[in-house]
């Protein structure tokens, strides 16, 4: 894996040891960074499954000031950890061990507001619309914020979910599909 464009351009990253973990490929990371970006001034970012941290790092790499990493699995964050140590990039990152939900309820407490939300769940365990309503319901989104989100290609996601608009849909292959989102309404106006 490397990363493919901005400041870190070229940069290898580790993956995360065993199987338990599916990385964005190369040329989908690639795909997604060039409907939302592809290139940032800033913002914060929270990535709910990180994995080897590659989607984050990658938003970085292209401009996102500061992020949020979460993944339940060791090895995961031990990868997260080195990746980002090798790119010097502790001071701007935070990573936490938890599962999605009580990382999602600890964040309420904090006031933070995200621009930019990956959401890779492991396919047999995909909560996506759920997650999203939480960041909506709790204010965790900024007006126009995107939320990223990888999938089955087999699941149907919702054009809208409350007050978030599909901006874009795209399967790759037979088993990966992405949807992404835009934050359009402020608050709690909306409910579905």
């Amino acid at each position: 894996m490397r990363i493919i464009s901005g400041e870190f351009k070229g940069r290898k990253l580790k993956a995360v040891p065993g199987s338990g973990t599916r990385p964005t490929s190369d040329k989908i990371r690639e795909s997604i960074f060039n409907i939302i970006g592809p290139y940032f001034e800033g913002g914060t970012s929270l990535d709910l499954y990180g994995g080897s941290g590659a989607l984050t790092i990658e938003g970085m790499s292209r401009g996102i000031a500061r992020a949020i990493i979460i993944d339940v699995d060791p090895k995961a964050v031990e990868t997260i950890k080195e990746n980002l140590h090798t790119l010097d990039l502790n001071e701007r990152v935070e990573v936490f061990r938890n599962d999605s939900y009580r990382a999602l309820k600890a964040l309420r407490k904090r006031t933070v507001k995200f621009s930019y939300v990956y959401l890779d769940p492991p396919y047999k365990k995909q909560k996506i619309k759920k997650e999203i309503e939480f960041l909506k319901e709790n204010e965790l989104l900024e007006l126009n914020a995107v939320i990223v989100t990888e999938h089955d290609a087999m699941l149907k996601l919702p054009e809208q979910i409350a007050g978030c608009v599909c901006l874009k849909h795209e399967q790759y292959n037979s088993t990966t599909a992405v949807t992404i989102y835009t934050n359009e309404t402020e608050g709690e106006e909306q409910h579905e």
